[in-house]
């Protein structure tokens, strides 16, 4: 299996991002938060996140099961498929026939037919056929059909003859620079110690396609693994903050003074929690925002570039700078909803602790 096979059909490693945050203190003014929208409803975020799993996540057993969750009207199975579905489904996808079937779908969409003719044959070939068809692709078609395109790009050579020493530094450049992990390794690859014309080719033939297909999908990948997470451990707490609030309004004299204090603390512990996701979706903000920001220059280079090896990067930076436009406007929408959250928390722990006398 070649280098790019294995990268492909690894499992993505992800870090968290977190980070830590100041609370304020009781006596802080409500005056100075957000006004509390509808937007900071558990229910509803959780909902739209099973929604875009459906749409956007890479393996076909967990957009399945989001797509079941999504479509029962029940908050609960949403809350449920986060809680247990999602990790019961991303385990299986890792041990059935799933992960080959993503693996074809991740060729044909960045090893086109234009630039790529026997792996993107083989791969459709596999799609259309059985498991078996898929499980021989990913053992020994895919690297077989690569090798296939290689011979024939080097016996017509136009490609290569193209190619000129301000391509070869462009992709040296994004080896050390380029925001995405994956197309620096890619570029990198590229541009080893006894790489050839024929990998530079490559790269732009697809490898820089493939390494931007992979950032994408590790960004997404981590940022729903965390939220999920943190919607539930949220929910847990603001349930129990609601409970110990109505506890105390329900009671009178010294009881409601105690519980009064318990249930500030429990909406202390709501707004606490929504310190690692505030911090973590703004970074993811600004990650989304850097990789449009070098999309827009890279088609702009594509654009302004001549010869066959940049038309590929021309067909595949615009659809790239989309998504990563997407991902910031949802990370965007994410850190709404904390910073809500956290409005919410803030008011009802000023609620409890100052009472209004009547």
């Amino acid at each position: 299996m070649s280098r790019l096979a294995v990268l492909l059909s690894g499992t993505l490693v992800v870090t968290t991002i977190a980070g830590l945050c100041e609370i304020p203190g009781a006596a802080a003014s409500t005056s100075d938060y957000p006004v509390i929208t509808a937007a900071a409803d558990p229910a509803a975020t959780a909902r739209k996140l099973v929604r875009r799993l459906a749409g956007k996540d890479p393996r076909a057993a967990v957009r399945a099961d989001a797509w079941v969750a999504w479509a029962d009207e029940s908050d609960g199975a949403v809350f449920d498929f986060l809680d247990h579905g999602l990790a019961e489904a991303e385990q299986r996808a890792a041990e059935t026939a799933a992960v080959d079937a993503d693996f074809c779908r991740r060729i044909l969409a960045t090893y086109t037919a234009a630039y790529a003719p026997e792996v993107n044959a083989a791969a459709q070939r596999a799609l259309l056929g059985t498991d078996s068809d898929r499980e021989l692709f990913v053992r020994q078609g895919f690297a077989a059909a690569e090798q296939r395109d290689r011979l024939a790009r080097d016996a017509d050579g136009r490609q290569q003859a193209a190619l000129a020493e301000a391509d070869r530094q462009y992709v040296r450049t994004l080896a050390t620079h380029d925001p995405g992990a994956q197309v620096r390794a890619a570029a990198a690859w590229a541009t080893r110690p006894g790489a050839t014309d024929a990998d530079i080719v490559e790269f732009f033939a697809y490898g820089w396609a493939t390494g931007a297909e992979l950032d994408l999908e590790a960004h997404r990948l981590r940022d729903a693994e965390h939220e999920a997470r943190w919607l539930a451990t949220v929910r847990r707490l603001l349930l129990e903050a609601q409970a110990a609030e109505q506890a105390a309004l329900d009671a009178a004299g010294e009881a409601a003074a105690q519980l009064r204090e318990a249930a500030a603390r429990a909406w202390q512990r709501v707004g606490e929690q929504t310190a690692a996701p505030r911090v973590a979706w703004a970074d993811a903000e600004r990650a989304a925002r850097e990789q449009a920001a070098n999309w827009a220059a890279v088609a702009a280079a594509a654009r302004a570039a001549t010869g066959p090896n940049w038309q590929a990067v021309r067909d595949a930076a615009d659809p790239v700078l989309t998504s990563w436009a997407a991902e910031q406007d949802w990370a965007a929408g994410q850190a709404v909803f904390w910073n809500d959250l956290l409005a919410r928390a803030v008011d009802g722990e000023t609620r409890m602790r100052n009472p209004v006398v009547r």
